[in-house]
């Protein structure tokens, strides 16, 4: 089985975000790999592990993304692919999807995972553009996945603390939620050892057109009121929500 992990780096939330002229200055700014995306590589690993599956990471280069992709080597992963094109660190996602199922569709990939969504945007379409772009089936909000040899099973977590048992037929794309176990952990020196043995494997890509939405401006929520908090006295505050009402002329006496 040949599994491909997407990964992308995100703004690190530890450092103070601040807004300039309408956008963040992303060039300022110090990047970490994606929470889910890590959720997505144990996952992939862990199956590898079950199965003997060859995993390769691939990232869109929109920067510094080398420590990432070192990083998920020396996790486990077995490849590491770096697609260039010159990309901006505001590519839309319909764009991304596009150029990452450009690349997967000459690799003929069993499986496609990538974590279910990204902390910069909180977009997650990433999973379902690539699925729609390699016209193949694909679940979301996903933990659990059991890899056989022509299917996949899933679990799919749906709100209110819902689950379903879902059954893929392969190839399938998978949007992770969660990883049987937490991501594992490298030391920075073993990252940093591996970097002078192995090497990132980097892929010419162009730009395919698709649709985008652009941000047009980011600012913080301006309040337009406050909160009352009136007690737990139940005969205090019903008298005063009759008053309020009464007020605005929304109840008549």
């Amino acid at each position: 089985m040949r599994i491909a992990v997407l990964m992308k780096d995100v703004p690190d939330l530890v450092e103070e975000l601040e807004v300039e002229d309408g956008a963040l200055p992303l060039d300022d700014m110090s990047f970490v790999p994606s929470e889910w995306d890590d959720q997505a590589l144990e996952e992939a690993l862990l199956i590898k592990e079950e199965t003997g599956a060859d995993v390769t990471v691939v990232a869109i280069d929109t920067g510094e993304v080398d420590g990432l992709m070192f990083t998920a080597l020396a996790k486990g992963a077995d490849r590491a692919v770096k697609l260039a094109g010159g990309f901006s660190r505001r590519l839309a996602n319909r764009q991304r999807g596009a150029v990452l199922a450009q690349y997967c569709q000459t690799q003929g990939f069993d499986l496609v995972m990538t974590g279910v969504q990204a902390i910069d945007d909180l977009d997650g379409q990433i999973a379902g553009w690539v699925a729609g772009n390699l016209e193949v089936g694909h679940a979301s909000v996903v933990r659990d996945v059991r890899a056989g040899a022509d299917t996949v099973k899933v679990v799919q977590e749906y709100s209110g603390g819902k689950m379903a048992e879902l059954e893929l037929p392969l190839p399938a794309v998978l949007g992770i939620q969660a990883a049987r176990k937490p991501p594992r952990y490298v030391t920075v020196a073993k990252v940093r050892q591996l970097q002078k043995t192995a090497s990132v494997e980097t892929v010419d890509v162009s730009e395919p057109t698709a649709p985008t939405l652009s941000v047009r401006k980011i600012y913080k929520p301006e309040a337009a009121g406050h909160a009352q908090m009136w007690g737990d006295d139940v005969d205090e505050v019903s008298e005063k929500i009759v008053n309020l009402l009464e007020d605005k002329k929304l109840l008549r006496s």
